[in-house]
């Protein structure tokens, strides 16, 4: 009997240290705790949002098949943060590694713990440019738009800039 495959979409991000360097690491964690990585994006540079007195961050995104459910995502991806030095001190501060899911399937989930899809991901720049590179078609379950489209759509004056492919 197989396991069950879910298919989700996070959001890396890092604005302090070696940025390249924590993604590497948080990718082959992800291998061991999550599952399969089946892609990812380019690597975007964006000035950071929310709190904007820090240096730019590091953004890509990766599609990752998984037996988790996303209660156990959540657990493991945060696991995988604090690993690699993550330290929740601050709202939208500085952060070696900030993992985020953005799709869980085509799940709409409201939990007290978790929200998919993640709930600002349209309005952030930083987050729709590296997964249109690799979901363009993908439809947000509830805006019933394509990542395509919301990138068009997005009003974030933040230039997400392609830094490596």
């Amino acid at each position: 009997m197989s396991e069950i495959s879910n298919t989700t979409y996070l959001l890396l991000g890092s604005n302090e240290g070696n940025r390249f360097d924590w993604f590497e690491k948080a990718m082959q964690q992800i291998k061991q705790t999550v599952g399969k990585i089946v892609t990812k994006s380019s690597l975007y540079e964006t000035a950071a949002w929310g709190l904007e007195d820090q240096p730019d961050f590091l953004n890509m995104a990766i599609c990752v098949e998984t037996a988790l459910s996303p209660l156990e995502l959540l657990a493991a991806i945060q696991q995988v943060e604090l690993n690699l030095g993550r330290q929740r001190t601050l709202k939208w501060g500085q952060r070696t590694l900030d993992i985020d899911i953005l799709f869980y399937n085509h799940d709409v989930i409201n939990d007290p713990q978790l929200t998919i899809p993640h709930p600002l991901l349209q309005e952030r720049r930083f987050a729709i440019s590296p997964l249109a590179d690799i979901a363009p078609d993908f439809i947000h379950p509830i805006l019933n738009k394509t990542i395509a489209q919301l990138l068009e759509d997005c009003t974030d004056p933040l230039p997400a800039t392609l830094i490596a492919d």
